[in-house]
């Protein structure tokens, strides 16, 4: 069956070939990745033993090249694990990824093919190589001697069994998160549950019901596309408290889905590992590469940000309490409340309740305010393509030129289902390179928008279209890569580095050329108004406290947990404990709880590195000050250059260089301050 299985086979079809999505059986998944990956073991193989003497094309670029077939079966296989998360996939993903991190240990430990890659690096060739093609045997290189190579072989099999494990407690840890978000969910028979919460809301849980079979109830699911309008709009308390406790108990409900042994044993193992590998702990391991370098440098500038986040909170608070006070609401602020009341207070504060943007925020017009926005900057064109096969019928295609040349394929998944995780997030089925020809992107973007009732717009929230542009930033970064190899193509930069791109690109939102153009009203179409526009640009720091902290408190978490080595670590006690050493406002929660926290558990990617996305802002913060500086952000100096020096130079420059080269100087951090409304010198 694996020979003839359609998803071993290359993409045909028109941009270079496209994933054969209406033809994918998901049974065949098992057979294929074996098949793909002994077919990649052989190519790898071939190039370490060859007898010619070791030069950059038929080494390095070999590598680069090899492992086609098992790259499209991960891209086809990664989007059902992601989007379509349904039987037989789940079980498929817990057999294969340790056989995937296998297959790659034996790579790293191929010894005879590390030494070519050494030869290359120290050989007379190098100095000859462009800037580039030196940067890609350094990583190349370094990447190899970070993962093992230089062990000795009882140190690689103990390596190898290491990361095998790691590799099914990956998959132990999202399976049972999904499950959560599947299984939970609040139910509501009472219409009178419902006051305080808008007509759109109200029309999804009701949809969310009916899909689930009860057609006379509403549902709240557990995502946090339900939980956060719900939590901000809803009068009745204990049902927020419920929909609360039920969406930050995910992984953590003492039942057989419960992920706190699965982190102690994945702390446990990274800590081993980065022993083994001559790292003090996991957290210097995974840190060395980027643009922080060592985990102080991380530590530093998010306790620097910290206390100011939480004097911030603090105020909140009692802005809060008051409102609640003066409500003649008998309550004490708590997390369920801190949504609800800040909803209030922006409204008497600002005069700006944003349930009067949201029929400004209709989802189909902000996304072609996205397009639109990427075609005034970068020269884009955007022409809708219906013919190119898709893995479900509410995905959109997009087919991408750039002063008339076609450089990619865009797809669009917004909406929330059964069997797909939540969040948003970017993905690409294929990167951008050009070897001996062009090979042009195909990126996607994925989100959990709630559906509206039929023949109605859908309607989102202000934080909701930030996301959209974040992760279209993303996107962008893929569809513009303009580079010679994989590895360095698009996203492949540093951790730190890959978010500034997406959270440059949400400054296009609250622009005068977007708020005019496309948040215009769903009934009326008449344009939002000055005066609520102004409202909006009044309040932008409104709040940032909640933000700041929210995300930093899982951000420190996560870099405590592992700076604290090869000891045995009770996630619930160090949760506890570490968030009051802290000084965790108790009227706030981290944005992710460690037994739901998919960027630190899922995989190695975000372990120790979350930190990433404050450090990105930073780069932002500052980038935002230069557009602003120039009276625009559509001025098409700067535009010019971000595209040249960084969305379409990926990881062939350092990313420092690459900012400097942008900006002209390096970054201030004190932009990050000014733009969360933080004092500077206190």
């Amino acid at each position: 069956m694996a020979a003839n299985s359609t998803i071993l086979k290359s993409w045909s079809g028109p941009f270079g070939g496209v994933p054969p999505w209406r033809e994918i059986n998901p049974n065949e998944f098992l057979p294929a990745f074996k098949t793909a990956i002994e077919e990649a073991q052989k190519e790898v193989t071939s190039i370490a033993n060859q007898e010619s003497a070791p030069t950059f094309h038929n080494t390095l670029v070999a590598l680069e090249q090899a492992g086609d077939t098992l790259d499209r079966v991960q891209s086809i296989f990664w989007v059902h694990a992601g989007n379509l998360n349904l039987d037989p996939v789940p079980d498929i993903q817990k057999q294969i990824m340790p056989k995937l991190a296998a297959h790659s240990d034996a790579i790293i430990q191929n010894e005879t093919l590390f030494k070519r890659i050494e030869a290359v690096r120290n050989g007379e060739e190098m100095a000859n190589l462009s800037s580039a093609e030196q940067r890609l045997v350094e990583d190349r290189y370094q990447t190899f001697v970070r993962r093992g190579a230089n062990l000795n072989e009882q140190d690689k099999a103990t390596l190898t069994n290491m990361n095998q494990e790691l590799a099914s407690l990956f998959a132990d840890f999202t399976q049972n998160v999904l499950d959560d978000e599947q299984q939970y969910a609040t139910w509501i028979d009472n219409e009178a549950d419902l006051t305080g919460l808008p007509s759109n809301i109200v029309n999804s849980l009701a949809n969310a019901a009916k899909e689930k079979g009860q057609p006379d109830k509403w549902c709240v699911l557990n995502t946090r596309s339900f939980v956060d309008p719900f939590l901000t709009y809803a009068d009745s308390r204990d049902l927020r408290e419920q929909v609360w406790r039920t969406f930050y108990s995910r992984g953590d409900n003492g039942d057989e889905k419960d992920n706190n042994a699965n982190i102690t044993k994945i702390l446990r193992l990274r800590a081993q590992r980065a022993k083994l590998l001559g790292y003090e702990t996991h957290a210097h391991w995974s840190i060395e590469r980027s643009m922080a370098k060592t985990p102080s440098a991380a530590m530093k500038l998010m306790m620097g940000i910290w206390p100011k986040a939480v004097a911030r909170v603090q105020e909140e608070v009692s802005d809060m309490q008051a409102m609640a006070d003066n409500l003649g609401d008998e309550v004490t602020i708590e997390a369920w409340d801190y949504r609800y009341y800040a909803e209030k207070v922006r409204k008497s504060k600002y005069d700006l309740d944003f349930n009067e943007v949201k029929p400004y925020l209709q989802l189909e017009k902000l996304v072609d305010a996205m397009l639109w926005c990427s075609s005034q900057l970068f020269h884009l064109e955007f022409a809708s393509n219906n013919d190119v096969p898709k893995f479900h019928e509410d995905v959109r295609v997009w087919e991408v030129n750039r002063n008339g040349n076609h450089i990619g394929l865009f797809y669009l998944d917004p909406y929330a289902r059964e069997g797909k995780r939540s969040g948003a997030w970017m993905t690409d089925y294929r990167c951008q390179y050009n070897i001996d020809k062009p090979v042009t992107p195909l990126v996607s973007n994925n989100s959990n928008f709630v559906k509206a009732a039929p023949g109605e717009p859908i309607l989102i929230s202000w934080d909701d279209a930030e996301t959209l542009f974040h992760e279209f930033g993303h996107a962008l970064h893929g569809l513009l890569s303009q580079v010679q190899y994989p590895s360095q193509s698009g996203t492949n930069v540093a951790r730190d580095y890959v978010e500034f791109p997406s959270q440059i690109f949400e400054h296009w939102l609250p622009t005068n050329e977007v708020l005019r153009q496309f948040c215009v009203h769903c009934e009326t179409g008449e344009p939002i108004p000055e005066s609520l526009v102004e409202k909006i640009e009044r309040a932008a720091k409104f709040n940032q406290g909640f933000g700041t902290v929210e995300f930093l408190a899982s951000a420190i978490m996560d870099m405590k947990l592992h700076l604290a080595g090869d000891v045995e670590i009770d996630p619930k006690e160090f949760e506890t404990t570490t968030l009051a050493e802290l000084g965790m406002p108790k009227e706030m929660v981290m944005r992710h709880r460690n037994p739901h926290f998919l960027h630190l558990f899922s995989d190695d990617g975000y372990s120790a590195a979350y930190y990433s996305y404050l450090w990105a802002d930073a780069l932002t913060a500052d980038a935002a000050e230069a557009f602003s500086d120039k009276g625009s952000f559509f001025d098409k100096e700067l535009a010019d250059l971000l595209y040249d020096k960084v969305l379409s130079a990926g990881d062939t420059v350092d990313p420092e260089e690459g900012y400097r080269a942008f900006r002209g100087r390096d970054v201030d951090v004190s932009a990050l301050l000014r733009k969360r409304g933080f004092p500077i010198n206190s």
